[in-house]
């Protein structure tokens, strides 16, 4: 029976508002690359597209995989280039390549008990693979040759060939294992600000446990002795995790975390570091030398430039995986802020940050990524659906979008100063700014434990000396006219700004970002749905509302917009960038939104604002007064 026109427009809306949240859901995609089905879901993690537990083996005496070098970064690289030779019998469109660390991915590695001709004969998935097409005589040769870039992932690597494209995978031949010769080495520092200003940690992954050798890391300001400072050491595994995919053919052995917590920095001083680890014979395995600056302490008066985004993402290099239909913009926003990383001091991703989506090699995947950022200065990140959704698991929305993985690899591969880490909220002071970090996954409705932070966080500041207050949430607790919000029509996540609105008029926040939905969005000064100022690019005087500012175009696919723009919707742009927030001193404060794909600015404003401006009565927010004796 065919669907009436009415109902297949009702299905497309629903499926674009889907994936105009930024959520599990997606939109159906045709592919112009011939693969095992001629479509791909917009947003839907390319891994879930294979089959593997349907995969059937049937090697191939005329099929063969060729992998070079089989030594990988023989001088201490964490990064190589892999050329593959392969070829097949009987070559078709649905071919494909993939790449399988552990090198042996066979029935013998599958958990539980072995042996069962019921059971499936792979049990992993790959860590990312390419079509075979992709080289182009291999449609009429039945020969190519293609290059992947691997990372240290702490096992060796193999390669193999697979007919029937991604839904029927059949194996027919496999590599020859290639390793880096140090696969256990300490890689991708990642810095974040600690509890208190004068703290930096370093995290790092590794595969060595803290019975083989001692994680630690030696730092110090230039010309002075080195200090080295002991590390902790963390891991998970399979039952720590929710659900799939993430505890099944998603799941890879994530490794050793190791932090460290560098203490009684100096303010705005450079440090010199590097990540070891001390074998039991008294020998050191080194990863690089990285520097850092220390923070400014809280209320400090020196030039001090945020960067803010979220929804970025990874993506491959070598074209792996058809990223194309799932982050374009990820290697675009990481490049260009590389680029400008001497004129930033801290960086915020505000959630959604791998879309690994219970495929946890794309963790390590990710960190390699944005390591040159990471590296160099704190990189601070939030809570979103993509980590943390999980049914049954205390995540306040009860969907499946983190893979199973229900927080814990955000919670394990980065710090943040939170009091507990399974509740993902937490201030940080950077000099002149406060930044209060929610929680959108958990409950943020007056009464419950992070609403009671929320107002801690904003009623505890100093404004004479951290004059600008940033409130921070993944989901869009403020405005957003979203495709997905404004069909809605709350325009935001329902009862989000009844339970928050007056908190942040009552403390005066100066800005408030999202991320969760696909592009930028910026509004005026604005409470309970109206500007308090017709200003757009100069804003002084009182804070009569609070400017919100959507930053969900790090990288992963777009969002639309509704067809038109509310009247406190100042600035939109359906295009992948970032906010920059520079704080010249206690009464001016440049924004720019800027385009990862130059690095233009395209939209801006500025605030100036006096300390007296903060105590001046607003909307709904005037302290009571007493008349003057007559």
């Amino acid at each position: 029976m065919a669907m009436p026109l009415g109902g297949i427009l009702l299905l497309f809306l629903v499926l674009l508002a889907a994936a105009a949240a930024g959520g599990g859901g997606g939109v159906w995609a045709f592919s112009s690359s011939s693969s095992s089905s001629s479509y791909s879901r917009i947003g839907e993690q390319p891994l879930s597209l294979i089959g593997i537990h349907r995969a059937t083996v049937g090697i191939d005496a005329a099929a063969s995989v060729q992998a070079s070098p089989r030594l990988l970064g023989v001088k201490g690289e964490d990064t190589a280039w892999v050329t593959v030779d392969f070829a097949a019998p009987h070559a078709s469109d649905g071919d494909w390549i993939g790449v399988f660390s552990p090198s042996n991915f066979n029935a013998s590695t599958c958990p539980g008990p072995s042996g069962s001709d019921s059971g499936p004969v792979i049990c992993s998935a790959p860590i990312k693979y390419q079509l075979a097409n992709y080289s182009s005589d291999y449609g009429k040769t039945g020969k190519g040759t293609l290059k992947f870039q691997l990372i240290n992932q702490r096992q060796d690597f193999s390669f193999a060939l697979f007919t029937g494209g991604l839904s029927n995978p059949k194996l027919i031949a496999v590599s020859n294992k290639i390793a880096f010769a140090n696969p256990k080495a300490p890689v991708y520092p990642r810095l974040a600000q600690g509890k208190s200003w004068n703290e930096m940690t370093v995290t790092w992954t590794s595969g060595y446990d803290i019975k083989e050798a001692y994680p630690f890391v030696e730092w110090g300001m230039k010309w002075s002795p080195p200090t080295r400072t002991a590390a902790g050491t963390i891991t998970f595994d399979r039952e720590s995790l929710c659900g799939e995919p993430a505890r099944t053919v998603g799941w890879r052995d994530p490794g050793f975390i190791h932090t460290a917590f560098l203490t009684d920095l100096w303010p705005n001083k450079e440090y010199y570091y590097k990540i070891g680890h001390m074998l039991p014979d008294g020998k050191i395995v080194w990863g690089k030398f990285y520097s850092f600056k220390a923070p400014p302490f809280p209320g400090q008066k020196s030039l001090q430039r945020v960067v803010i985004f979220g929804d970025m993402g990874k993506a491959e290099r070598d074209g792996s995986n058809e990223y194309s239909n799932y982050q374009p913009g990820s290697l675009n926003t990481t490049d260009t802020l590389i680029k400008d990383l001497d004129n930033i001091d801290i960086v915020f991703h505000i959630g959604d940050i791998t879309y690994a989506n219970g495929y946890i090699s794309q963790w390590d995947q990710f960190t390699q990524q944005v390591e040159p950022i990471t590296a160099r200065v704190p990189y601070m990140i939030a809570s979103g659906n993509h980590e943390r959704d999980w049914p049954n698991s205390g995540s306040f929305f009860n969907g499946t979008d983190s893979g199973g993985e229900c927080g814990v690899l955000a919670e394990t591969m980065y710090y943040t100063p939170t009091e507990n880490r399974a509740n993902y909220w937490y201030k940080t002071d950077y000099g002149m700014f406060r930044f209060c970090v929610a929680d959108s996954e958990h409950d943020w409705r007056e009464g419950t434990e992070q609403y009671a932070f929320i107002e801690s966080c904003l009623a505890t500041v100093d404004r004479k000396k951290q004059p600008w207050l940033v409130f921070i949430a993944h989901r869009v607790l403020g405005y957003s006219s979203g495709f997905f919000y404004g069909a809605g029509g709350a325009f935001a996540e329902p009862t989000a700004r009844q339970s928050l609105q007056r908190l942040w008029q009552r403390h005066r926040v100066d800005l408030a970002f999202y991320g969760h939905v696909h592009n930028y969005e910026r509004t005026c000064p604005v409470y309970d749905g109206r500007c308090a100022s017709p200003e757009r690019s100069r804003y002084s005087g009182a804070v009569g509302g609070t400017i919100h500012a959507v930053v969900g175009g790090g990288g992963s696919h777009l969002s639309n917009f509704t067809a038109e723009a509310p009247p406190w919707s100042v600035y939109r742009e359906m295009d992948y960038g970032f906010v920059k927030l520079t704080a010249f001193n206690y009464t001016s404060l440049l924004y720019e939104y800027r385009r990862s794909s130059d690095g233009e600015v395209h939209d801006s404003f500025t605030v100036h604002r006096e300390y007296r401006d903060v105590l001046a009565c607003v909307a709904d927010s005037c302290p009571p007064t007493i008349p003057p004796a007559t």
